[in-house]
């Protein structure tokens, strides 16, 4: 079958955590020079147009009301009026002691350039004096059981903490995080997550949600009627890739009432975003049109865009219409697209995201050509709205070989100076600051993996914006998903405040102590194994989660390395064993071999240590998410090797061997979702019941489920014996999930190994394929409901499970016969 190429479908910034570093598109001139004029009336027209200081002020003090309400008479907020003399001129906040604190109760004074400065103070404040710890509710949520009570908070210097934003700009959000996380948020979770924003600092954040209905009233200007958009717009887990052109219809219809709910949903998100000083994002018109948009203007240049991962190149899904941007209609569209969301919204932040070129490669490499393209699409937006700003995400320069220097140069300086920012999305890995033929990323479609590069977060922002020709105006994060790896968002949040490289050893040594809520010195020895280890990945490799158990390889055993087993290669699919030769893969692209860039026994006393002090912070839902993850992370790749443990016995021809070890296997899944059941962050229930509780009516409710049961599993289009070729993509280690799935789908392929050795006979790949196919469809469409509560002691139940599979027991012996030996490792 075709291998799969290596971006994602998630969009081209893929998964990414990240750093996205803000660049001005403009070569030789650092932004720091105020030399871009453009800019700067942006920023006066945000401190013009911005919300009002009363309501900056009461937006930070609902958030305290929202998250510490024991303490709201203990702080005052102020936006400060004269930033040039209290910040120097750039956006800061102030802690001050209250001097007033000896008469009443208020203790402590922050005072900050807006609503979001004023959040991002009181979180320093809570996190650097107070030792608490602020993560998403899924990852364990806050810890602020270290805060003192009220009158006797910690009392900060005489004088004052002065803390200067070294650049202007705060960004967050990838375009397919709407979709791999957001996609079924009401306002009480969107209003959970202004709130994290604004703690950590966000002030760039994009703001996607609601566009179909502004795009219904657009495309009506032209009698382009709601049936024919049904074919346009995606589901709702898929409109991130109907927007970008990607796809179309795929998951959908879309109900006149998501269309309204969603609108009415986006305009208390900005409300909310506003009212802190926040400057979202909106989006700007790229060129995807209807279909029947092509019939009413025969005349219009159009491009009709090839496959994108459909199995078959089905037209039902794939091959959608991208209106050229040197037709007339292209600015046209543009402009009104932007007037109406002007006008429905009441305001803007004037910033732009518009992405035509991802993952679709311009017709002509022409430079002059490729700048027409730039410029027009600039117009579109500039036409809408005289100030605008081109906010671009920068992956298509990593993803795509067409984009060599003349075509970037001719791209970027297609607009005036200062009129775009491009998202730097992998600078973590491979900053495009660096070499301009270069990307980088975090993490892609929410799945779960303990990853990170700490050490090029700590340094890479401050290097970037202190190397010789930068342009950089701002940090962010651009992961494609949220609610995994905490430890990666906290330092990489406050990188917006460090002038200067942070110390990781003071900084991964504390930690712990803030996460949760004392110090214990076996975890501090522990975090910092796992900071050497998993969290520093220097191999510059992407980090897509292929474990075995969530992304199960589909192909016929002998492609599967198993290094220095020796075969017979007369016979392929012979399973008699043979000295003469050594095997070797029928195909070193047909299996998506899991990416390991640590040594997982390494990783091991770690856990141990988690588990010997465990007792001390039991009762600390962030330690027990930290638990939970990090035994999942050591069993999910002890269980690739008792994958390839089978695959390697099935080529020896020992029957009895694989048969116990798949039953090892297959124990090993269900106790991984015992597991996972003991906490909030791994279940897959919250996910296809917070999609359900979207609909109005039954039939939506369906539709709804069968989304977000497929975008965790086929995720696209598929034959009888064809998966999707982004099949997997968005896995998840959800409790539900492995034994209602993952689970039976192994058992699938392992049900075919041993009939192949039965019946010395070649592995029935197309009838594999056939079953587990028909396995994910049924499952796709099943109503099962799955809880949305954890059950069960999760250190007692990490405790056996480190017991039973990393003790010295070998599996053979585990599970019935052989004889001991270690087995952690295999």
């Amino acid at each position: 079958m075709p291998t799969r190429p290596s971006s994602t479908p998630a969009s081209r910034f893929l998964q990414l955590f990240l750093v996205v570093v803000i660049a001005c598109a403009v070569p030789g001139v650092r932004c720091s020079d105020r030399r871009f004029p453009h800019l700067d009336r942006v920023r006066k027209l945000h401190r013009r147009e911005g919300s009002s200081s009363a309501e900056q002020e009461a937006a930070a003090r609902g958030l305290l009301a929202r998250l510490l309400p024991s303490h709201s008479t203990s702080f005052e907020f102020r936006v400060i009026s004269t930033v040039r003399e209290q910040c120097g001129g750039k956006a800061c906040f102030i802690i001050n002691n209250h001097p007033l604190f000896d008469e009443g109760t208020t203790e402590i004074l922050i005072l900050g350039a807006s609503g979001v400065e004023i959040s991002a103070g009181f979180h320093w404040y809570l996190k650097h004096y107070c030792a608490a710890h602020i993560s998403w509710y899924k990852t364990g949520g806050a810890q602020l059981s270290s805060i003192p009570r009220p009158g006797s908070l910690p009392r900060v210097p005489d004088g004052g903490v002065l803390i200067q934003r070294p650049i202007d700009w705060s960004y967050y959000q990838n375009a397919v995080s709407s979709s791999y996380s957001f996609a079924w948020w009401d306002w009480e979770r969107w209003e959970k997550e202004i709130d994290w924003m604004a703690l950590q600092g966000i002030n760039l954040p994009l703001a996607f949600t609601g566009q179909e209905s502004i795009w219904q009233r657009v495309f009506q200007r032209y009698n382009i009627s709601k049936s024919d958009l049904d074919d346009f717009f995606g589901g709702p887990a898929f409109l991130a890739w109907s927007r970008m052109a990607n796809m179309h219809g795929w998951g959908g219809p879309l109900p006149q009432t998501w269309l309204d709910d969603q609108l009415a949903l986006q305009k208390k998100i900005l409300s909310r975003m506003y009212a802190f000083g926040m400057f979202p994002v909106l989006p700007a018109f790229s060129g995807n049109i209807p279909a029947a948009l092509k019939s009413k203007f025969p005349s219009a240049k159009v491009t009709h865009l090839g496959n994108w991962f459909t199995v078959d190149s089905n037209p039902r899904w794939c091959c959608t219409y991208l209106l050229d941007a040197s037709d007339p209609l292209f600015v046209e569209i543009g402009k009104l697209f932007i007037e109406e969301q002007i006008r429905e919204y009441g305001r803007t932040s004037h910033i732009y995201n518009c992405d035509t070129f991802d993952e679709n490669t311009p017709p002509l490499s022409d430079p002059n050509y490729i700048s027409s393209l730039g410029a027009a699409t600039f117009r579109g937006m500039q036409s809408g709205d005289n100030d605008a700003i081109w906010l671009m995400q920068g992956w298509l320069f990593t993803y795509d070989p067409f984009w060599e220097p003349p075509q970037m140069k001719a791209l970027l300086h297609s607009v005036p100076v200062g009129k775009m920012i491009v998202l730097d999305l992998y600078a973590e890995v491979k900053p495009v600051w660096i070499n301009s033929d270069q990307c980088m990323l975090h993490n892609f479609a929410a799945d779960f993996e303990m990853y990170g590069v700490l050490d090029a977060l700590a340094s890479g922002p401050i290097d970037a914006r202190l190397s010789d020709n930068s342009t950089m105006v701002g940090v962010g994060m651009s992961m494609e998903g949220i609610e995994q790896n905490p430890i990666v968002y906290d330092l990489m949040s406050e990188m917006a405040f460090h002038h200067r490289q942070v110390d990781l050893q003071v900084w991964v040594e504390t930690y712990p102590t803030r996460r949760y809520g004392k110090p214990v010195k076996g975890l501090q020895d522990a975090w910092w194994i796992l900071y050497q280890t998993l969290y520093n990945c220097t191999d510059g490799k992407n980090d897509k989660n292929r474990d075995v158990i969530v992304a199960f390889p589909d192909v016929e055993p002998f492609v599967i390395e198993t290094p220095g087993l020796y075969v017979n290669t007369r016979q392929m699919y012979s399973t008699m064993p043979s000295k003469n030769y050594i095997g070797k893969d029928a195909s070193s692209d047909a299996y998506d071999h899991p990416h390991l860039w640590y040594d997982t026994n390494a990783v091991i006393p770690a856990l141990e240590l988690f588990l010997q002090h465990g007792d001390e912070v039991s009762d600390s839902n962030t330690f027990r998410y930290d638990l939970v993850d990090l035994t999942r992370q050591v069993l999910a790749k002890y269980a690739n090797d008792v994958f390839l443990k089978i695959i390697e016995s099935y080529k020896s021809n020992k029957m009895n061997q694989v048969t116990i070890l798949c039953k090892h296997f297959l124990n090993l899944v269900n106790d991984l979702d015992t597991l996972l059941s003991s906490h909030e962050g791994f279940l897959l229930g919250p996910w296809l019941e917070s999609a359900k509780g979207l609909a109005r009516n039954s039939e939506q409710e369906i539709q709804y489920e069968w989304n977000a049961r497929t975008q965790i599993t086929m995720w696209f289009d598929n034959t009888e014996t064809k998966a999707s070729l982004l099949r997997d993509y968005a896995n998840k280690y959800w409790s539900g999930l492995l034994r209602d799935y993952y689970g039976p789908r192994a058992a699938i392929y392992f049900k075919h190994l041993l009939l192949s050795m039965e019946k010395n006979a070649p592995f029935a790949l197309e009838e594999w394929r056939r079953e587990w196919i028909s396995l994910t469809n049924n499952w796709q469409s099943d109503r099962k409901v799955f809880s949305t509560t954890p059950t069960g002691d999760s250190l007692n139940i990490s405790w056996s499970l480190y017991i039973k599979y990393l003790s010295n027991t070998d599996p053979l012996e585990l599970e019935g016969t052989g004889s001991p030996g270690k087995s952690a490792s295999l």
